[in-house]
């Protein structure tokens, strides 16, 4: 299996692989919107006692999905905005909120297949799967053309597939049966890393007698894991049928719904970053109050705290009181607040540099102490060709965004900017410190938007051509 582009970040602030379990908290704060999700269609009332594993709200953009609540306690619904506050949070017996009628009418419509996927939906389990190529929620009625499982996390500081699975590897291959029950002919990829390992060939070992599994081991090399490099390595094709995208936690997710009939209300959290002193992962639930994190983990007062990895997360706005519902990880970085002196001729021995200009290419591999400091001013693109030789998608980055700079957005369409991942490396390894992750992601909106407003004004112009079309003909009934 051949890739292109990659490049792997070498940071200091890489968790450790013990997981630590957080202490129970009395109040958790759950947000209502996470990257996907937007939870709208509240199902408690203000002061309600409500049990772990009851529904809170639902996503009616996203086929029902639910916000569980982790645990016990009391729902308070205007103590902090965009959140459903759960006081008096107690660790109690979880239950599963299924309604029986409901779970009868799907077993006489569509069988057993049916009555495991309306599980998936209703204990949270389905949260976990992705659209390979879109990075949606897929259709949990629908019927894919493959599913790729992944035990790989490649980019900083995000939870490993291994930490996942430590101690769990049993629960991972009920979780593979489970998810192949659903299926008919439709392969199931599971990738591995090319390594090897006590740990890596325990799992070949329990796989190997699944006929059904189709192992794929590729270099341990970011963005090799990304969900649509891998559809594309594989010769899947968008037109021909949603591809399934699941990693390690929701094939776990998925074992926990299906055998315990139990909601999926614990996340296995990495904490990263040089703003850290201790980076470990933390196992935790939606909801869990950040400060308490920041006051057990964040050494520094003036921190930047990413949801998310090192290269795609999103800074967490000050207003999130709580973990949400797809939270994999939290980045600390420490703040640059002041320029360093004649930064510009420094030799650079402790700092990485793509180009190897810099004295630490002399140096054997070594993780850097990474801050938000950008290392100088913006400056404009100087054509180096670094972002199309890391780019994984085989596209030009720079050349795009010279068109998009011209507001050339039909020449930057033409030049694929569709078939970015947006895995980051583009921007990370610029040095004129371009956000091109940003522009083409940017970019491909707004054709996304350009298309679509195309797309109703196309069926307006239908619409008034059959009105007339009616009305030409009522015309000559009556001339009749």
């Amino acid at each position: 299996m051949r890739f292109r582009g990659g490049y792997n970040v070498l940071l200091k602030g890489k968790p450790q692989s013990a997981v630590k379990a957080m202490p129970e908290p009395k109040v958790l704060h759950l947000p209502l919107r996470s990257e996907r999700f937007t939870f709208t269609d509240i199902r408690v009332k203000n002061g309600q006692k409500v049990s772990g594993g009851d529904v809170l709200a639902k996503d009616p953009d996203n086929y029902e999905v639910p916000l569980l609540a982790p645990r016990s306690g009391t729902i308070r619904l205007k103590t902090v905005e965009n959140h459903i506050v759960l006081e008096d949070a107690a660790r109690l017996e979880e239950h599963a909120d299924i309604a029986v009628k409901e779970m009868q009418h799907v077993e006489r419509q569509m069988g057993t297949a049916g009555v495991k996927r309306y599980k998936l939906l209703s204990l949270g389990a389905w949260q976990f799967f992705y659209d390979a190529f879109t990075g949606a929620l897929p259709d949990p009625l629908g019927t894919p053309q493959a599913v790729i499982v992944s035990t790989m996390s490649l980019e900083p500081f995000l939870t490993r597939g291994d930490v996942q699975l430590h101690k769990r590897l049993l629960n991972f291959t009920r979780g593979l049966e489970h998810l192949q029950s659903l299926l008919e002919y439709q392969p199931i990829y599971l990738v591995l890393p090319d390594i090897t390992s006590e740990f890596a060939n325990l799992i070949r070992n329990q796989i190997r007698g699944y006929a059904w599994v189709k192992m794929l081991e590729i270099p341990l090399k970011y963005p090799y894991d990304n969900f649509t490099i891998l559809a594309r390595r594989l010769n899947l094709k968008p037109g021909e049928g949603p591809v399934w995208a699941v990693r390690t936690e929701g094939i776990l997710a998925v074992d926990r719904a299906l055998t315990l009939t139990k909601p999926c209300t614990v996340r296995i959290v990495s904490i990263g970053g040089m703003g850290v002193n201790t980076p470990t992962h933390m196992k935790v639930m939606p909801g869990y109050p950040i400060q308490k994190i920041k006051e057990e983990y964040v050494f520094e007062p003036a921190a930047r705290v990413i949801n998310g990895g090192i290269l795609t997360g999103k800074i967490l706005p000050a207003e999130t009181m709580g973990i949400d519902t797809e939270c994999r990880g939290i980045t600390v970085l420490r703040e640059h607040e002041e320029r360093e002196f004649l930064g510009f001729i420094r030799p650079g021995w402790d700092r990485h540099c793509y180009a190897d200009c810099y004295l630490s290419s002399l140096r054997k591999k070594f993780r850097e102490q990474f801050t938000t400091g950008i290392r100088g001013e913006l400056r404009p693109c100087i054509a180096c060709n670094y972002c199309e030789e890391v780019c994984p998608a085989g596209i030009m980055p720079y050349l795009i965004h010279k068109y998009l700079y011209a507001y050339l957005l039909e020449e930057a369409e033409q030049a694929r900017v569709d078939l970015c991942v947006e895995c980051g490396l583009c921007s990370y390894v610029c040095p004129s410190k371009i956000d091109l992750r940003k522009q083409l992601i940017d970019a491909k909106d707004l054709i996304a938007k350009e298309k679509e407003e195309i797309r109703q004004e196309q069926l307006h112009q239908e619409e008034i051509r059959k009105q007339q079309e009616e009305a030409r003909k009522q015309s000559e009934e009556k001339t009749e």
